[in-house]
């Protein structure tokens, strides 16, 4: 039997210490994860243009909003984009607002209630792009609306009981000719009544997001027809994008199967670029005009609409409408929205590698930014080790109103450590994978 020796006993427990820590200490350590790195966002310097903000009148109200632009890059190649807004509560995309002026309270807005009805209208009864839809005899009571507003003198178009029109030279008569007489009809033809049409048209306009504009009429003669220039910037927008409005304007008819001649009411200013939708006049309303512009430089074009209630003249509104043109001209162009190369964030590793996000694809704009952009969202992926040009996060800012996004990339590797790092920082690697 042997001797019991101290010596013998500790120096098996420091073994047997040594055997366990080395079985959990070598896996924790060359096969464990790796701490991620530390990330840090950082802001470029700005390269977006200096703001310009439109030029809007000082009388009753306006604003404008972002309809599209029109890039072609160098190969020749169109792409467009759309700056608009959808929501639960809207059926149709609304144009976003990009300035509003003047008071933000609703005013009367004379005929632009007239753009209301050819849409609540169009919407009841749909027509199909390139067909003038249905034919509608008109009755006694059409007949009597004319003679009612030719007499007090207000924008009518001739009409005779039993003619038969179709929709769409109704909705000519409506827009082009600013016809109350045919507002009336269409509202009782697609409706049974104006009073039918009226709780219609403002559900139409709740549904489509325009909430703060009402219309008591389908002329606009009432001064309880009233919305707001926001409001009414999109409605503006609305019409635009309806493929028979915007036919009716692009190409408006001289004469309506060969009846009597229609005098085209909206045209105004076209040498400025502007298109009108509607254009009025009221003693309460003031003079009314819904448009859209464009601005363009040959390759790309950039479209917003319009709306100015409450102007004190016409004379008032050109000076206003040029004032507005020239400030678009200056406004509009090509923005350097997110540019290759420039830095979002920076990464720092454990083991003394970094490295930045990039933004890996320029994103351009033709444009008009009116103030400076809000900062940038920028999003990024968790990770220990990557290799150059990865794809480790995103980048979104507003400009003009229109969200532009730019996947971020990595600058350089981030590799593994190795070894011997790994084994020579045992708290760093078990803390690593404590937290996995």
């Amino acid at each position: 039997m042997s001797p019991f020796r101290p010596g013998r006993l500790v120096g098996i427990s420091v073994g047997t210490v040594v055997i366990l820590s080395l079985g959990i200490y070598g896996p924790a350590t060359l096969l464990g994860p790796l701490p991620r790195v530390t990330a840090t966002t950082v802001m470029p310097a700005s390269t977006t243009a200096a703001p310009t903000p439109p030029v809007l009148s000082a009388n009753g109200a306006s604003a404008i909003a972002v309809l599209a632009a029109t890039t072609s890059d160098a190969s020749g190649t169109a792409s467009t984009s759309a700056t608009t807004t959808s929501t639960a509560t809207t059926s149709t995309a609304v144009p976003e607002p990009l300035a509003v002026a003047g008071t933000a309270q609703a005013l009367p807005m004379a005929s632009i209630a007239k753009v209301v009805t050819a849409l609540v209208v169009l919407d009841e009864k749909p027509i199909v792009t390139g067909e003038s839809g249905p034919v509608v005899t008109l009755t006694a009571a059409d007949f009597q609306s004319y003679l009612d507003y030719d007499k007090a003198g207000a924008r009518s178009v001739t009409v005779f009981a039993d003619e038969q029109w179709t929709e769409l030279e109704l909705l000519q008569g409506l827009l082009l000719g600013s016809s109350n007489n045919h507002a009336d009809s269409l509202a009782r033809w697609a409706f049974g009544s104006v009073d039918a049409y009226v709780v219609a048209a403002n559900a139409w306009l709740a549904h489509n997001g325009l909430a703060d504009t009402a219309v008591v009429d389908a002329t606009g003669l009432h001064d309880a027809s009233a919305g707001t220039a926001t409001d009414l910037a999109r409605l503006a927008g609305l019409a635009a994008i309806d493929p028979i409005v915007s036919a009716m304007l692009e190409s408006p008819a001289s004469a309506l199967a060969n009846r009597r001649g229609v005098q085209n009411t909206t045209s105004y200013l076209p040498e400025e670029g502007i298109t009108g939708i509607s254009r009025s006049y009221t003693d309460a309303a003031g003079v009314c005009f819904l448009f859209t512009a464009e601005i363009s430089d040959g390759a790309s074009s950039f479209t917003f609409s319009g709306a100015y209630i409450g102007e004190p003249s016409y004379k008032t509104l050109t000076a206003d409408l040029i004032a507005l043109m020239a400030s678009a001209r200056t406004g509009v162009g090509s923005l350097p929205v997110l540019a290759a190369g420039d830095a979002y964030a920076t990464f720092e590793s454990a083991w003394g590698d970094d490295a930045s996000a990039v933004v890996g694809v320029s994103r351009t704009r033709y444009a008009w930014q009116p103030a400076s952009p809000e900062a940038a969202t920028v999003t990024l992926k968790d990770f220990t080790t990557a290799r150059t040009g990865a794809n480790i996060g995103q980048v979104q800012l507003s400009v003009a109103g229109e969200k532009v996004s730019a996947a971020l990339k990595l600058d350089q590797a981030i590799n593994d450590p190795g070894v011997g790092w790994r084994l020579l920082h045992p708290v760093v690697m078990i803390s690593a994978l404590l937290d996995q």
